[in-house]
């Protein structure tokens, strides 16, 4: 039941993109010996092997937020640097608060990481070789599963990787994710209504959780 609330509760924020749940850790650690993720939802009772000690198994863990219903684990957690503590059940707006403390952590990394100097480009993985795509070139980006649709004035690169990842790779005042699949480029915007955008001749739905941004453009 935990299980659909945080999918719903997640469906419902427009940062968060579910990657996959595992009923156990064992199933999670293969999962993320191929994979990245950002986030991780961790309850503390799993069969085979128990959610703290599956924490300490993890090398270089993403952010964590440890739910469950048992309040005495708070302590150990905070002392494995989780990011948040939720107790069951929980609202959605204080899952809110917990994510929320994940992205701003993560935008704070990714600016301290920065050179004085910004960038007007970034490298991306196409069939294993890194690609120099320009900010400027960069039409629209569509998330495909686990993967995403580059498309920019001269062609189109697919790469694997969550559409979140990418967002966080761009310049939020160049960028905006207008749905939960599609990020598009300002400059490149013709024209929008309630429930579209153009870009370059293309038209490309707004979702109904981001129309707020479109009209603060």
């Amino acid at each position: 039941m935990a299980v659909k609330v945080l999918a719903d509760y997640i469906s419902q924020t427009p940062f968060l993109e579910l990657q996959g749940t595992f009923k156990d850790a064992i199933l999670a650690t293969d999962y993320l010996r191929d994979n990245q993720t950002d986030l991780i939802f961790l309850d503390i009772h799993l069969p085979k092997l128990k959610g703290m000690a599956f924490l300490k198994t993890l090398t270089n863990p993403p952010a964590v937020i440890i739910t469950t219903a048992y309040h005495q684990y708070a302590v150990e957690g905070f002392n494995l640097n989780v990011t948040d503590y939720l107790l069951k059940p929980f609202e959605f707006e204080r899952f809110l608060v917990a994510v929320t403390k994940v992205k701003t952590a993560q935008r704070e990394k990714q600016k301290s990481n920065e050179p004085g100097e910004t960038k007007d480009y970034l490298f991306l993985n196409v069939q294993k070789k890194k690609v120099k795509i320009l900010f400027s070139e960069i039409v629209y980006i569509e998330s495909q599963k686990e993967y995403i649709k580059i498309v920019t004035t001269k062609t189109e690169y697919i790469s694997k990787m969550g559409t979140h990842e990418i967002e966080d790779c761009l310049p939020p005042n160049l960028f905006k994710r207008i749905h939960r699949s599609f990020i598009v480029s300002v400059s490149k915007i013709e024209s929008y209504t309630a429930e579209i955008v153009e870009v370059n001749g293309v038209s490309i739905p707004i979702g109904r959780g981001y129309r707020d941004i479109i009209e603060n453009l």
